[in-house]
């Protein structure tokens, strides 16, 4: 449970507010009118081409490019351009990488269709012509260049920026100020902080007001209070280093005299929003802490009885409803020995442990398996790799959780299985697959979150808020669960158990077509040749393809039949 929740707990048990609101209007109540999201894409996207007042830094599209170019070389491409749905995932990645926001549209776990095409909803909520000219929808080719894709993360961020514009606002007019009145810097922090409170609380006004009118309330209810006060005075302080730096000639005297500006205060937020999660993630790290050491098997999985267990004897965090654990896709129910288990990485990662949810992104935990995931992109530089290139590059990588530093063990079952993924694509694992993502979870349980099907749950935005009555579970229900027995009929060797959740579906989260050698065409693949040939001939034979298009029939379009289970997401 999210420390916000607690929060709302608290805060309920001292004055009436309504539980599961205390997320922001990103629930279903908080869609901005179309004229001000529409202003704010026109906005972002002349800033980032520069023909706005406030040009895109060419500094930080080097920094994009610079970030995102060793998983750009892995991404199978056609003359170096991708589609959309490969963009789409590797803007997921960047924002997750860099600031772990989570775009509310961009999330991995939607099933994207003709009509449902994954677009962000900062863009795409009310606004679906801007949306379809940006994303290459069908007015324009749907390709995109390194460039562009520089140019397309750095308006997201720009977009993303510009919305806490009306959340400042907001809080200016509350202090009764107008956005051109020039504050201190007391009076700067002192606007900020109650920023903090608007936006990690939510738009819930009973709750914000009675927390900023009452300070000691504040201090002793709101979690880290103190530790936030100086966080947000770290930012300010910030913005005056740089400020000194690059004196513009009409602001010199307000760097005398310690003053600031709206665009001020807006550069402020927009440096707390990208630096957040590196401030929280302590919070994440002792969740996780707590859940390790629950895990004796170290399958990164705890026993949902031990897990409530905790939660009644000695920590809030872990009070989710059985019912809410389902619908996050964290609980793991494939063992019937090992009963229902909470999936450590699903859970860390999990919409009810986002400690802001705005309209348009969620401030996550850290997802630690894109570290990992980063490294072995480095090291291939290409779309797929071999069982043997992959083996030899994972067994180095060593996982944080490990009290010995000491890298997971990938002989025997886990060499295994990835020998199989390898043999469905033709002797080569794509890196930007499920079944990929799927065996690093196995090898790295407690960093790697275990990849659902797409569409199959909707954990990654499913807040609180969102899931309504019933998130929290009751003192009973967590009872009931910490006091079941395990299951006296285990059967002898638990080793044979701990793959049970793997599953054969592929989902590739980008275009592979074309990229993977297929079985037939290997050394030695002489009998898939034959049975190849035998039926193209069976087609013509029975009138499916005429003579003409035989040739056309290329080996590439084989595995359609033979690969039954793996499709482009």
């Amino acid at each position: 449970m999210s420390p916000t929740s607690k929060l709302l707990l608290t805060v309920t048990s001292i004055f009436p507010i309504a539980i599961g609101k205390g997320l922001r209007a990103g629930d279903g109540n908080g869609a901005l009118d179309a004229q001000t999201l529409g202003q704010d894409l026109i906005t972002a996207m002349d800033e980032v081409l520069g023909c706005g007042g406030l040009s895109t830094d060419p500094d930080h599209l080097i920094q994009i490019e610079t970030s995102i170019r060793p998983m750009w070389k892995t991404m199978p491409n056609v003359n170096g351009k991708l589609d959309w749905k490969s963009l789409r995932y590797v803007a997921h990645r960047y924002f997750m990488q860099e600031s772990s926001l989570l775009i509310r549209g961009l999330e991995p776990s939607r099933s994207l269709n003709e009509t449902e095409t994954g677009i962000a909803e900062i863009l795409a909520q009310q606004l679906p012509s801007h949306a379809d000219l940006l994303f290459g929808g069908k007015h324009i080719a749907k390709s995109y260049g390194l460039e562009d894709a520089v140019a397309f993360l750095a308006a997201l961020e720009r977009l993303v920026f510009d919305a806490e514009t009306h959340l400042l606002e907001k809080v200016y007019g509350q202090f009764g100020l107008e956005t051109e009145k020039v504050l201190t810097f007391r009076q700067q922090k002192r606007l900020l902080e109650a920023y903090m409170v608007h936006w990690m609380l939510g738009e819930d006004p009973p709750a914000i007001n009675i927390l900023l009118r009452n300070r000691t309330l504040l201090e002793t209810s709101f979690p880290h209070w103190h530790d936030l006060k100086h966080f947000v005075e770290g930012r300010l302080r910030t913005l005056e280093f740089e400020r000194a730096k690059n004196v513009q000639p009409e602001f010199g005297r307000y760097l005398m005299d310690r003053r600031f500006t709206f665009d001020d205060a807006h550069k402020v937020v927009g440096s707390v929003t990208k630096t957040f999660q590196d401030f929280w993630q302590s919070e994440c790290h002792t969740m996780k802490t707590q859940l390790v050491d629950m895990d004796k098997d170290g399958t990164g999985r705890v026993r949902l009885s031990d897990f409530y267990g905790t939660g009644l004897e000695k920590d809030w965090r872990f009070g989710e409803s059985e019912t809410y654990l389902r619908e996050l896709g964290v609980l793991d129910e494939s063992s019937p020995w090992k009963g229902k288990q909470v999936i450590i990485p699903n859970y860390l990662q999990a919409a009810s442990n986002c400690i802001v949810s705005s309209p348009h992104y969620l401030v996550c935990c850290k997802n630690e398996c894109e570290e990992m995931l980063g490294e072995i992109e480095g090291a291939i530089q290409h779309p797929t790799a071999t069982v043997q290139e992959l083996l030899a590059i994972v067994q180095n990588i060593t996982s944080p959780s490990s009290p010995t530093d000491d890298p997971p063990v990938l002989q025997g079952a886990l060499a295994d299985q990835l020998q199989k993924v390898a043999e469905a694509h033709g002797g080569s694992v794509p890196l930007h697959g499920r079944l990929f993502a799927q065996w690093m979870h196995y090898a790295f349980p407690r960093e790697c979150p275990f990849p659902h099907k797409a569409g199959a749950f909707a954990q990654h935005t499913l807040t609180p808020g969102a899931f309504g009555g019933g998130y929290i579970a009751s003192k009973d229900q967590m009872q009931e669960h910490a006091s079941a027995l395990p299951d006296e009929t285990s059967p002898e060797n638990l080793d044979d158990d701990w793959m049970s959740q793997w599953s054969e579906e592929e989902e590739l989260f980008a275009d592979y077509s074309g990229k993977m050698q297929p079985p037939w065409a290997r050394k030695g693949g002489f009998a898939y040749g034959f049975l190849a040939a035998v039926v193209i001939l069976i087609l013509v034979a029975t009138g499916v393809v005429s003579g003409n298009q035989k040739g056309a029939l290329s080996a590439t379009a084989l595995p359609t039949f033979t690969r039954q289970h793996s499709h482009f997401v």
